[in-house]
Order: structure tokens, then sequence, then C-alpha cells
């Protein structure tokens, strides 16, 4: 039996190239620094004297400056290279990380806030493009996978950390997120020498020709259902701790416990579920992962005790391992070399988006309506978008294309990939 287990994972881990592994230890150090934006509304209203509301609005204005950033970092990405605009993204993102643990005023917090978004979003569509660049278009879902279990491994370390930190000093929160940003830039800059960052060789003609994902009329569909889906995914950094806090009276320190079992369970699982599900629709299990996503959370009024939360976020974990590298995937997947970051710069809008909208919404509806009401209300957009995805999948099927004929021979390509293997 545990040699079947070694082998399940082994074939899970193997096959993907040595560019995708440097990407995700990179990513693995500057996740293990997460340690402010979990905390941050609890931050702003225990250390800055915001109301709820007020940190809402803040939160709210770092999803207006990554909505500019994010498709604005794509479009980057497709002119000067990804590894090039993660590198300049993550050193910026780590001085204003800094600079922000200094400042007092709602004014100057709340300007910071804006310009570590425009400064740190340009990170995710940057990340994407590298990772698609790296992978072939069988493994892209597994590469996403390892990414976010890099990321998940990451953040096992950085909330728990940080709710530690908090508890004795907020000021080492920010100084570590920044000097981890840092590091994963240095890592960068070592692995992916200039060279080796280049934006690929495509003519500009060629970029008319693949299109704009804007006329990608399924890519557009899933992008809406995507960006209700994360109306629901950032109440985790919203009102979760808040509704830990006052339901369950947890400390900041078992906050952060119970964020890490959630990235505990993708590290130790995710792989090898998606490994297993590699010939499912991808849309299809992408659309019931949504929806046990939002269910999980929408159990959350309705238990007591440790135990309790830990098997709602069990659930809700699972359908995040269904959901996300499925959704990634499926949109990397239709996107043409030559504009693979507009795609993930508008994917990334999208979530950008729905930052705007989950804070204010979330944290309204909790002071108003009650924390039952809330959760609740996520459970309904989970079957609402679960709805969506499988409406889109079949549209999809009924054409007979995974893909758009602009993807065709040059997905995968290591001749115009936008990352080099490191010799």
């Amino acid at each position: 039996m545990f040699r079947s287990i070694a082998t399940t994972y082994r074939e899970a881990f193997s096959g993907l190239s040595r560019s995708v592994w440097l990407l995700s230890v990179a990513s693995l150090i500057n996740r293990a620094g997460t340690m402010v934006m979990p905390f941050l509304v609890l931050y702003l209203v225990e250390k800055r004297g915001f109301t709820t509301t007020q940190a809402g609005q803040a939160l709210a204005l770092y999803g207006l400056g990554a909505m500019v950033s994010s498709y604005a970092g794509g479009l980057l990405c497709d002119r000067f290279g990804p590894i090039r605009m993660m590198k300049v993204s993550l050193v910026g993102t780590g001085l204003a990380f800094i600079a922000l643990g200094y400042l007092q005023g709602r004014l100057a917090i709340s300007a910071m806030i804006v310009i570590l978004s425009l400064v740190g979003e340009v990170f995710r569509p940057a990340n994407l493009a590298a990772l698609s660049a790296a992978s072939d278009p069988g493994e892209r879902a597994r590469s996403f996978a390892l990414m976010r279990l890099a990321v998940n491994a990451g953040m096992s370390v950085g909330p728990t950390v940080g709710g530690l930190l908090a508890a004795y000093d907020y000021d080492w929160l920010f100084w570590a997120d920044g000097v981890t940003c840092i590091l994963a830039a240095g890592l960068l800059a070592f692995a992916f020498p200039g060279r080796h960052a280049a934006a690929p060789a495509v003519h500009s003609a060629a970029k008319v020709r693949a299109g704009s994902p804007f006329r990608d009329l399924p890519v557009m569909a899933m992008l809406g259902m995507m960006f209700l889906l994360n109306i629901v995914t950032f109440q985790v950094t919203s009102t979760f701790p808040l509704s830990l806090r006052d339901l369950y009276h947890f400390s900041e320190a078992w906050i952060g416990v119970t964020l890490a079992v959630n990235t505990l369970i993708i590290i130790v699982f995710e792989m090898v579920l998606i490994h297993s599900l590699a010939r499912r629709d991808p849309l299809k299990v992408a659309g019931f992962g949504c929806f046990v996503f939002c269910a999980g959370l929408a159990l959350l009024p309705f238990g007591s005790g440790f135990g309790y939360v830990i098997f709602t976020v069990a659930i809700w974990t699972m359908g995040e391992m269904l959901a996300f590298p499925m959704l990634t995937s499926a949109v990397a997947d239709r996107a043409p070399e030559a504009t693979r970051g507009a795609y993930m710069g508008l994917m990334n809008f999208s979530f950008a988006a729905s930052f705007v909208v989950a804070p204010l919404v979330g944290t309204w509806v909790y002071q108003n309506l009650g924390a039952r009401a809330l959760w609740l209300g996520c459970g309904a957009v989970g079957l609402l978008v679960w709805a969506g995805f499988q409406a889109v999948a079949v549209a999809i099927q009924g054409k007979g294309t995974q893909g758009t004929p602009e993807t065709a021979g040059t997905a995968g390509n290591p001749e115009v990939s936008a990352v080099s293997e490191v010799p």
C-alpha cells in the first residue's frame, strides 16, 4: 500500500520542467513572508483606528489599483517579458510593505495601499504567463497546481508566524513581508539572468492575427464566473478573520493556525488530486469545485469550537483544489502565444475587480445583516457559479474545441517561449 501511495505521488510530480520548479521555489520564498494581507483588516481596525467599513474601503482601494496594474501588467509582459516584470514587481512590493508599516494617518495609509497594489499586482499576470510558457499544454494544470503548492507551503508558514508576530508587535509583519519579496526577486535574478528573461520574439503582425481576449467569448464567460467566485474567495482575507474573532473568539494566533490548515491540506493532496483528474472536463470539475468551496464557507455560522471550524475549512479547501488550477489552466490553454500576457492580465483584472467589490459588500453585509446572512449568500453564489461553468463547458463541447485556433502549434514551443530553460 505504501509503495502504491509513493508511486502515485511520484507520478504526480514527475515530468515538469526545471523552469516550472524554479518559478515555484521563488513563489515559495515570497509567500513564506505573506503576513500583512491576512491581518490587514484587523491591523487597520485595532492599531490605526479604522472602522470596519473604513478597513473594507481600504481593501477596495487595493482592488482598484490592482484592476489597473493587472491588465497593464499583462501587456507589459508581452512587451518586456514576464520574468523581468516579476523581478521589478517583487522589489517594489517589498519596499512598499516596509513603508506601509511606518505610516499613521488614514490618507497616507490609503495612498500607500494603492501604490502597493499598482506595483504588487503586476506579479500575478507575469507569474502566470511565465508558468504557461514553461509548460506543455497537457501539463499546465499540474504546473499551476505545483505553483499553488509552493504558494500554500509558504502560506502555511506566513500567516502562522504572522499571527504570532501580530500578537507581539505588528511592525514585524511589514518587515518580514517586505524582505521575503526582495529575496524572491534575488532568486529570480540568479535563476533567470537577463538573456533568459526576454519577451517572445513574435512580430506585431502575429499579435494582430492572434486577436484579443475580449473577442474570445468562452473566456469572457469564464472570467465573469470567476469574478463572482472571487467575491466569495476574498472574504477569506477580510470577513473570515472577523467571523473567527466574533463568532468563535479566536485570537490572531488561532486565526493564523486555522488558515495554515487550509494550506496544509493543499500541500498534501492537490497535486495528486489534479493528476487523477487529468482526463476529466476541466470546466465541469472546476464548476463543482466552486460549489463545494462556497458551500464549505456557508457552513461557518452553524457550529461551535475549533474542530468544527477545521471541518468547514477542509470542505472549502477541497473545493478550492478542484476549482482554481483547472480554471487557470483552461484560460491559459485558450491563450495564443503572442498575447498570453494579455489573457493572463485580463484574468487577473477579473480577480482585482472582485477584490474591489468583495470587501465593500462583505463588510457591509457583515456589519448590517450579520455573519449568517453573509456566509449563506456565499453559498448561493456557489450554486450560481456552478451552473454557469456547466453551461460554458457544454457550449465549448458543442463547438468541438477546447482552445482557440491561434493556440495550435505555439503553446509550449521552446522557440517562442517567454521563459528559457536554465542550462
